[in-house]
């Protein structure tokens, strides 16, 4: 008969390999944290492109009905509801052309601007800042900055 505890293999894990394991997991960590840290500012930089777009089929088809985009003191209300100002939408489509206005990621209202400086008119969100220009999330989205087809 053996005696208890001899020949018995422990069972675990030693410190060095405890801390190898720790070590890989920290490089992943610092690698993979600021990949996954930055995808809410590139989500709302899509969700704002993507209502531009929105914007602007909804602009088109008001320019099929009335032979004209919007002024610019009309804005993206004229979307929602008849002009009562400005040139007659004698066409205007019952129900309007957007149920509502969206707002850009950030909270603040979409700008329109007819005649544009970029193409006919300009619909743009001033980005996280809220201020004209910037870089980054805080750059300009505009219909200027989109790429028809490049899935942007």
């Amino acid at each position: 008969m053996q005696a208890r505890g001899k020949g018995r293999v422990q069972a675990g894990f030693t410190l060095i390999e405890v801390m190898v394991v720790v070590a890989i997991l920290a490089i992943l960590a610092a690698v993979i944290v600021p990949r996954v840290m930055d995808q809410p500012g590139k989500a709302r930089i899509a969700k704002a492109k993507q209502d531009i777009r929105a914007i602007q089929s909804a602009l088109d088809l008001y320019k099929l009905d009335n032979y004209r985009y919007p002024t610019t003191d009309q804005g993206l209300q004229a979307l929602v509801s008849k002009p009562g100002s400005g040139p007659d939408a004698k066409n205007y489509k019952d129900g309007g052309y957007l149920r509502d206005l969206p707002v850009d990621p950030w909270g603040n209202p979409y700008q329109y601007l007819n005649p544009g400086q970029h193409r006919d008119v300009d619909i743009y969100s001033l980005g996280a800042d809220g201020v004209p220009g910037g870089s980054g999330e805080n750059a300009d989205i505009g219909n200027w900055t989109l790429q028809q087809g490049k899935g942007n």
